[in-house]
């Protein structure tokens, strides 16, 4: 889908961001001044280097890349959510960073349309690197007109992460897989004193559960439609998945005021025990502690009847971080080769996986040894569930955040599935 972002209005947006913003926090300021004229500094703008998981791992390579390139210095910048927007201003500027690393969501997904990053599909196959990605990540990283957006890097799975000593404990025998054993799994929990799910209902961690319940009846072809445009009243299926979650909400299956909660509220209810079940990225399964993790399994969301799935689903992307190569990089183009070609070598990306438990969208015969959770999910789910659409690149940009609002209301005990489609069709009009 082409981006409704056009190059006039990427500029317009920015300008006006630029002339009337200050830029959040000290690493945003440095990006502003990121390009470097000395074509022997490679300028890195990434999420990684303070406490996003695999930052350690990251940084370590950093400093082995520079002592087997003595004669290249790498800056690295650095920032959080709001990466997107201040690498924007800084390419308004044209200083911005020689490579970024960020996965493809929100503002993102306008990049190489506008001419913000450039497309690296040729890169990709002069430097020999195409066999080292999975297809399926090649296919999700490239756009409607053929764009390569980024070399792939970051993947993720995204299962259900079941406390079995929890639901011991509770006198629930076995993992739930349809909507009634969740339900009565989640009123034995509750007589215990525990927790049924956790989710930020009030962030993207929400926002992303409810679109797996939401695609229980839906067909990946038709999932992609309603995300698309947001008509979630014109597809029947979307409305009985819509009915399906009300119907899980109202019998107490999320813990409460899971509206006002936020991922690292879930992360932590979880792995403090108060409660006893999580849809958690591969990136927050690393997280939980090993005296938890020993009595965890990862499964997938239980099914209602008549369902669009054969087996409970799970979300799963390749679209988690990438390096994105800027119009500035492109005047380095011999240190950014240097730099992709260390990144992707087989022993830097099996360090993601040892030190990290990152998923990847390279091929690797390395496993997550030190994160069972990761390697479960990743290695030996199998055939045992079935994947669900992961909404965000098809999700317009502008209506990314209003639909963040959307889920709160959704998780909002009491609020109809009327009024539910009713909020998530307005994220889509008001952007």
């Amino acid at each position: 889908m082409r981006s409704p972002l056009t190059r006039r209005g990427f500029l317009a947006a920015g300008g006006g961001l630029a002339a009337a913003t200050a830029l959040p926090a000290l690493s945003g300021c440095a990006a502003l001044a990121a390009a470097d004229s000395d074509p022997d500094t490679l300028v890195v703008h990434s999420q990684l280097g303070t406490t996003a998981p695999g930052s350690p791992t990251y940084l370590d390579c950093l400093d082995r890349f520079r002592s087997e390139n003595p004669g290249l210095k790498v800056r690295n910048l650095v920032n959080g959510d709001d990466l997107a927007q201040v690498y924007e201003t800084s390419r308004l500027a044209r200083k911005e960073p020689d490579v970024v690393m960020v996965n493809l969501y929100d503002k993102t997904l306008a990049w190489t349309d506008v001419g913000a990053t450039v497309d690296v599909k040729g890169y990709l196959d002069d430097w020999g690197l195409r066999e080292r990605v999975l297809p399926v990540a090649l296919d999700a990283w490239t756009d409607g007109a053929g764009r390569l957006r980024a070399f792939p890097y970051f993947a993720t799975n995204w299962p259900v992460a079941y406390n079995r000593a929890l639901l011991d404990r509770a006198g629930v025998d076995g993992i739930p897989v349809t909507g009634d054993q969740l339900i009565a799994a989640a009123r034995r929990l509750r007589a215990k004193g525990i927790g049924p799910v956790t989710t930020g209902g009030n962030d993207w961690t929400g926002q992303k559960l409810l679109a797996q319940v939401v695609q229980t009846f839906l067909t990946e072809d038709e999932a992609r439609h309603v995300y698309s445009t947001g008509d979630f009243s014109g597809s029947r299926g979307a409305k009985e998945g819509i009915e399906y979650f009300v119907a899980l909400r109202d019998a107490g299956v999320f813990v409460d005021k899971a509206q006002g909660l936020t991922s690292d509220s879930m992360t932590t209810q979880f792995n403090t025990e108060e409660a006893a079940i999580q849809s958690a990225m591969s990136s927050a399964l690393a997280k939980v502690p090993e005296n938890v993790a020993r009595h965890t399994e990862v499964g997938g969301w239980p099914l209602a009847g008549g369902a669009a799935h054969q087996r409970p689903t799970i979300l799963r992307t390749y679209t988690l971080i990438g390096f994105w190569i800027s119009p500035n990089g492109t005047k380095k183009i011999d240190a950014v080769e240097k730099f992709l070609r260390f990144m992707y070598r087989p022993d830097t990306v099996s360090r993601f996986i040892r030190e990290s438990g990152r998923d990847m969208a390279l091929r690797s015969a390395t496993v997550s040894t030190d994160f069972p959770l990761v390697a479960a999910a990743a290695q030996r789910l199998g055939d045992d569930v079935s994947q669900v659409l992961l909404p965000d690149v098809y999700v317009p940009p502008v209506a990314t955040q209003p639909l963040i609002t959307a889920t709160s209301t959704s998780f909002t005990r009491g609020t109809s599935a009327a009024k539910v489609r009713a909020a998530l069709e307005a994220a889509y009009r008001s952007a």
